[in-house]
Formats: structure tokens, sequence, C-alpha cells
């Protein structure tokens, strides 16, 4: 049997829910995997064949129905991985940059959209969503297996960190319209809280970008302003090549 228990941000382990999510961190952050459960009822033979391939003789493999039940309510969750928390830290280059991110679904979606457009490294400004938290594993698909985070005590202890980059508040203080900026490379993009966005001060940082749209809405969900801040920023680069 695998050790389980309801996660908390104090564990030492958290966890994938769901096949994909598994796969993605068995092909992508093997190290991290600590072990796998299956639940009895997983009938696809091929997915349990490739899971146990990649798991090997080194990663526990067990058939078992009590972990789902503590840690996933879900009836179409079949596969859970136990997954070893690892501080990291962020590369030099491109980077999203999440000022008080609250919302675990928006956290996964922002790394989704990061690792899709190949800005594999992330940086939290807290207060902030735990990004070990297994709803923002989950949310992301397994794109955290791939997106390295790190959390900064400060915006000025990251923009002390990468001083060569170019930052970019997404915001409508002072601000230039994205179709209408050139986003000059290693580049920052800095997205605010879900619902009260960047402090004021982001005004006077980098170069202030809006995203128009009609006045239809007051604003775009801050996951499709990450998407497309990093569709506008990305335009020309390779994405299979970023690592």
């Amino acid at each position: 049997m695998i050790r389980v228990a309801s996660y908390k941000k104090d564990s030492d382990q958290t966890y994938g829910l769901g096949a994909t999510v598994v796969m993605e961190y068995l092909l992508h952050a093997r190290e991290k995997v600590m072990g796998v459960i299956l639940h009895p009822q997983f009938r696809s033979d091929e997915t349990i064949s490739k899971i146990k391939s990649l798991c090997g003789n080194e990663i526990p493999v067990s058939v078992e129905e009590k972990p789902f039940n503590i840690l996933s309510k879900k009836e179409n969750c079949f596969v859970i991985c136990v997954v070893e928390k690892k501080e990291e830290r962020i590369r030099e280059g491109n980077h999203m940059v999440l000022v008080n991110p609250s919302n675990a679904g928006n956290m996964g979606t922002i790394m989704r959209s990061c690792l899709g457009f190949g800005v594999r490294d992330l940086a939290i400004i807290p207060p902030a969503v735990d990004h070990f938290d297994p709803k923002v594993i989950r949310a992301s698909m397994g794109a955290a297996a791939s997106v390295r985070t790190e959390v900064f005590a400060s915006f000025e202890e990251y923009a002390a960190k990468f001083p060569s980059n170019h930052l970019y508040p997404f915001m409508l203080d002072g601000s230039t319209n994205l179709h209408e900026t050139v986003i000059e490379k290693p580049f920052s993009l800095i997205m605010g809280n879900e619902a009260t966005g960047l402090p004021s001060g982001f005004s006077k940082i980098g170069r202030p970008i809006r995203i128009d749209h009609s006045d239809a809405i007051d604003s775009l969900n801050v996951t499709i302003a990450a998407s497309i801040g990093l569709y506008e920023a990305t335009k020309g680069i390779d994405n299979h090549l970023q690592s």
C-alpha cells in the first residue's frame, strides 16, 4: 500500500489526479513520482500497461480504492500519482509572473498555456494559492510537471534577480495596446489578482500593456488575458525548442 493523506500545504508530498496528469509526470518529471495508485475499477488495459512500463521496478504501483475516497470524490478519476514536493528555481529567459493569484483552477490553466507557448518559467508573488495544490496540478492537465515554478517574497526580489528582463504589466493605467507593443526578449509578462488586478504602482514599472475589448464586458478572465499575452509575446518563436 502507498501512504496517502488529505493534502496539506505543509506536507512533503502532493498528488496528481487522473490518467493524463499521471502520464505527464511519468514522462516529464519521473524523479518526483513516489508511487502510482490504480482504482480497482480502472479498465483501460492499454493505459495501465503504459503506466506500469513507465514505472518499471523503481516506482511502486498499487491497486486499491481507499486513496480515491480520500483524495478524489469524482467518479471519473481512476489513477493517482504521489508526487514529491521539490522547490525549484526558474531560469533566465522569458517568464510569466503572477502577482497574488488566488484561484487554483486559474493558476493551473495558466501553467498549461505557458507550456503550450514555450514559457516554462513561472514566478509567483504571494500572497498566493499553493502551486503544489492537487487542484492546481489537475487544472494544468499535468503541465505542472514541466513548468518550473518559484515563489518570491516580493516582486522587488524577483525583479532584482532578473534585471535584464523587460517588464510588461497587464493593466489599464498608463498602458499601451498589446497589438501596438513590440515585446522584447527576455520578457516578463506580469498578471495581477483575478478580482483586483495589479496594484496601481505597477503602472510605473516597465511598459504596461492592455488588451482592448468591447464594452460589452468589463474585463477578460486572467487565464484568457495570459494566453493572449503569451501568444503575442511568442509569435515567431519555435515553441518546440524552448526548454
